[in-house]
C-alpha cells in the first residue's frame, strides 16, 4: 500500500519510508511495495522540486535539513519505529532524518546515498571524488542559470545513468526532468555543504544496508564503502551489473536486497 499522508494509520509492523533520488518521485518505489506486499505499510513521500510537492520556498537558503523536515514529520506521526529507504539524494536525506530521530529506526537500506560531504574527510581519493561532484554541480548550475533546464537536465542525467541514458528517456519523461531541473543545484549544495560531522554516524545503531552498483561512479562508491566504516551496525552489499541508478535498472535485485534486510531486522526485533 502506498501513501504520502503523514497521518496514515501504521499496522503493528513498521512502515518502511522510501525516499526516490533527485529529479525521481514516488512512483520509483512502486516495485518495492509489490514486494513487500500488505505486511508493510509503504510512504513514498516526494521531496521538493516534485508537481506533487512544489517548488521550495525560497525565503532561506535550503539545506537538507529542511528536505528532511518532511520524513521527520512522518517519523513523528507514526505509533513507533519505522525502516528507511534511500537512492542518491534520497539516501542522503534518509541519513539525516535518522539522525534527528535516532531511536525511531527500524532499519536503514542506502542505496549509494549521496553525502557528498563524506568526501571532504576522506583524504586524496575523496579529494578526486568531490571535484567529480563539483564538475558536474557546476554543469547543471550554469545551465539552470542561464535558462537552458534541458540541458542541465540532459547532463545530470548522463552523468548518473551514463552516456546516452537522457536520449534513452521517453519524451515525457524528458519533460518532467527539464521542469525538475531548477531544483538541481539546491539538491547538490544541500548535500555539499551538509555539516554533520562523520563521527556523528557512530549514534545510528540500526541495522543498516548500504548498497551500490557494482559499476557505481567514484564518488558514490566512495561513499558506500566508508559509511559501514562509520556505523557500528552497517554492511555493504554490491548489485552485480548495476550502475548508480540500480533501483531503477535492477529493481527486482535491489528491492529483494531491500526486502530481506527489512524482513531479517524485523526478526531480531520480533525475536528479542
Amino acid at each position: 500500500m502506498n501513501t504520502t499522508a503523514a497521518s496514515q494509520a501504521f499496522s503493528s509492523a513498521a512502515p518502511v519510508i522510501a525516499l526516490h533520488c533527485s529529479g525521481s518521485g514516488a512512483a520509483q518505489w512502486r516495485k518495492l511495495g509489490d514486494v513487500l506486499g500488505s505486511r508493510h505499510a509503504l510512504v513514498a513521500p516526494e521531496h521538493y522540486g516534485c508537481e506533487s510537492t512544489g517548488p521550495w520556498s525560497g525565503e532561506r537558503a535550503f539545506t537538507l535539513a529542511d528536505e528532511a523536515a518532511r520524513t521527520v514529520g512522518i517519523i513523528d506521526a507514526s505509533s513507533g519505529k519505522v525502516h528507511l529507504v534511500g537512492h542518491s539524494y534520497g539516501g542522503g536525506v534518509a541519513l539525516r532524518a535518522a539522525l534527528e530521530r535516532p531511536k525511531r529506526i527500524a532499519s536503514l537500506t542506502l542505496y549509494e546515498p549521496s553525502a557528498f560531504h563524506l568526501l571532504k574527510t576522506m583524504g586524496s581519493y575523496g579529494a578526486h571524488a568531490l571535484a567529480e561532484i563539483i564538475a558536474i554541480s557546476k554543469r547543471t548550475a550554469d545551465g539552470v542559470s542561464c535558462g537552458d533546464y534541458r540541458g542541465a537536465a540532459a547532463s545530470f542525467v548522463d552523468y548518473w545513468g551514463g552516456a546516452g541514458a537522457w536520449d534513452a528517456l521517453r519524451p515525457s519523461i524528458q519533460a518532467a526532468l527539464t521542469r525538475w531541473a531548477p531544483k538541481a543545484p539546491l539538491d547538490f549544495r544541500a548535500l555539499l555543504e551538509e555539516r554533520t560531522p562523520a563521527h556523528a554516524y557512530a549514534a545510528l545503531h540500526v541495522p543498516a544496508l548500504i548498497l551500490r552498483g557494482q559499476h557505481a561512479p567514484v564518488p558514490t562508491r566512495a561513499i558506500a564503502e566508508r559509511l559501514p566504516m562509520l556505523m557500528p551496525a552497517a554492511r555493504l552489499a554490491v548489485i552485480d551489473g548495476a550502475g548508480h541508478m540500480g533501483p531503477v535498472t535492477h529493481a527486482e535485485e535491489v528491492n529483494a536486497a531491500i526486502a530481506r534486510h527489512i524482513a531479517e531486522a524485523d526478526a531480531t526485533v520480533f525475536s528479542s
